[in-house]
């Protein structure tokens, strides 16, 4: 059956598409960080260098360059704080970001954006023009055509240049249609390549999902696709013995980060405690197991 399918087809042969290793390297991009404005979030990521006859890790300071990003976890993890204080931070370093806020409109967002940037100490007058927002959650068409969306985020790109985008969130634009989650997270990771950009997706979990693993709405769509993902996760301590063994009250909080992979560079594969801050700051803290050494 299979050689009857194919029996009078012409080859097509997509030759612009294979290339010689040598001459893929040379078309790709120089390895940086790019910082988040997350405390202790980028120095989690590293590049190895030929030194003295060895390989040796070098701090990446920040996300790799270029790179796709995928922020997942249950509510109240800090993944949308974790994208506001990333816009705000290249904002202040005179990077033109693209925000497209799927969920809130873009007024709220802005007054969210205003209060990360007094938390972390910049001038929100000086970066305002810094942040282009794109409103989908006051745009159904934007929301639920594709093309229509790729073709203003391609406006915006054009228009104020700019090479950061954050999208608030990508499971919003698959909601109600999640088996074609992967197809549409697709079309968005390769339009974020074709245009260079370092970008922030936010994606959500379902109530079923593991706090700790990649899963997120759409089954692992969005995990395989993009170039790495980070997983936010929180417990509230209502046991005695585990709000005794974190060495914290009990009905405090628990707020881990792991890193689930990043293809692009090196990282740090460990758990690691994190916080809100009264301030209202995502902050990374220590490894876990070294917490809990000094707890004992």
């Amino acid at each position: 059956m299979g050689d009857y399918q194919f029996q009078d087809r012409q080859p097509q042969v997509m030759k612009d598409n294979v290339y010689l290793l040598g001459e893929a390297i040379e078309r790709a991009p120089e390895l940086k960080g790019v910082p988040t404005g997350v405390k202790g979030f980028d120095e989690l990521f590293f590049k190895v260098e030929w030194e003295e006859g060895k390989p040796v890790k070098k701090p990446l300071g920040g996300i790799p360059e270029y790179a796709v990003v995928n922020l997942t976890g249950m509510p109240d993890t800090g993944k949308s704080l974790m994208a506001e204080q990333f816009t705000v931070k290249q904002a202040s370093l005179g990077q033109k970001v693209c925000f497209v806020t799927v969920e809130s409109p873009a007024a709220f967002v802005a007054a969210g954006l205003k209060q990360r940037a007094t938390a972390m100490g910049i001038d929100f007058e000086e970066i305002e023009n810094n942040i282009i927002l794109i409103d989908a959650a006051s745009n159904s068409k934007l929301r639920d055509d594709i093309p229509t969306m790729l073709d203003t985020l391609a406006y915006v790109y054009r228009t104020y240049h700019c090479r950061k985008t954050v999208i608030d969130s990508i499971t919003g634009l698959f909601e109600a249609k999640e088996m074609l989650a992967r197809s549409i997270v697709r079309a968005f990771f390769n339009f974020m390549k074709k245009w260079y950009q370092t970008a922030i997706f936010v994606s959500q979990k379902r109530s079923g999902h593991d706090e700790l693993s990649a899963e997120a709405a759409g089954g692992y769509a969005v995990g395989h696709i993009v170039d790495c993902t980070v997983v936010l996760s929180k417990e509230i301590l209502l046991s005695p013995n585990r709000a005794k063994a974190f060495k914290k009250e009990l009905g405090d909080i628990l707020r881990i980060l792991r890193i689930d992979g990043c293809r692009l560079c090196g990282h740090d594969t460990r758990l690691h405690l994190m916080e809100i801050t009264e301030l209202g700051l995502v902050e990374v803290k220590e490894p876990l197991v070294e917490y809990l050494k000094g707890a004992k």
